[in-house]
């Protein structure tokens, strides 16, 4: 068994820091680093991108809606058009302060309210494949498993590469709880370490009424602005060892 675990990183923003990125990078094999647009300033992406290089940790591209306010947690009814330029900006952004660090934009992962969006919104997920197409159709797009925006991306020739979440909430029909209701957030390390080991053995997770879902997934994601998302990281990272699951990323 093979998988990657991957972090969202990169989010600081001037004076205010969210996170301990450096020590997420030690644990995980990709690294999903904003871009910008709902945090993260230039000074901390090209930080983040060096810290990652260091390690051998592959860089992936977190776009996202351009809500610094809301970071990015709020949907946003953008034109395609508009959409699809915001990401190819980003895209272009963080390729260029990586590749300054010595490493390279590997893949693509949507954010906040623009990841649950392009689930179902065709739209909001076409301009994102579209997006993609335009800049580099090497670059795999992570998401949701069953979420519109692989199929989509499937559809144009990129690849699509499932994800799950060690750290959030699963309605019975295998879609995260939204942040405002109960159980949307896990904490507990030793939950969250066994939670992900079951479903790299058994691709199954256990949703917020009790009911078994299936999940299958090449990548899980642990938030790093999660509080103890380090010890998290390294409680996961060691019990899937444990199992024998093999830790790598899925690009680069």
């Amino acid at each position: 068994m093979r998988l990657d675990l991957n972090a969202d990183v990169g989010e600081s923003y001037g004076a205010w820091t969210l996170g301990d990125d450096a020590a997420v990078l030690d644990v995980v094999t990709s690294a999903n680093v904003a871009c910008g647009f709902h945090a993260g300033d230039p000074l901390t992406l090209r930080t983040t991108c060096r810290y990652a290089a260091e390690r051998g940790v592959v860089v992936g591209a977190q776009v996202a809606y351009r809500d610094l306010v809301g970071f990015g947690r709020r949907f946003m009814d953008v034109p395609p058009d508009e959409l699809t330029a915001d990401i190819i900006y980003q895209l272009g952004a963080l390729s260029a302060v990586a590749q300054v660090e010595g490493t390279d934009v590997a893949y693509v992962k949507p954010h906040g309210a623009l990841y649950n969006a392009v689930v179902h919104h065709e739209a909001q997920a076409r301009a994102l494949v579209d997006a993609v197409v335009a800049v580099d159709t090497s670059l795999p797009v992570l998401g949701l498993p069953g979420s519109l925006v692989l199929e989509l991306a499937t559809d144009a020739g990129l690849r699509a590469v499932t994800e799950a979440f060690a750290d959030r909430g699963y309605t019975p029909d295998g879609r995260l709880v939204p942040r405002t209701e109960p159980g949307a957030v896990l904490h507990d390390p030793g939950e969250v370490a066994a939670r992900v080991v079951r479903l790299a053995q058994e691709g199954l997770v256990t949703a917020v009424d009790g009911t078994d879902v299936e999940v299958r997934a090449e990548s899980v994601c642990i938030h790093g602005d999660t509080p103890g998302a380090v010890a998290m990281a390294r409680a996961v990272r060691a019990a899937l060892e444990q199992s024998g699951v093999e830790i790598r990323p899925f690009a680069g």
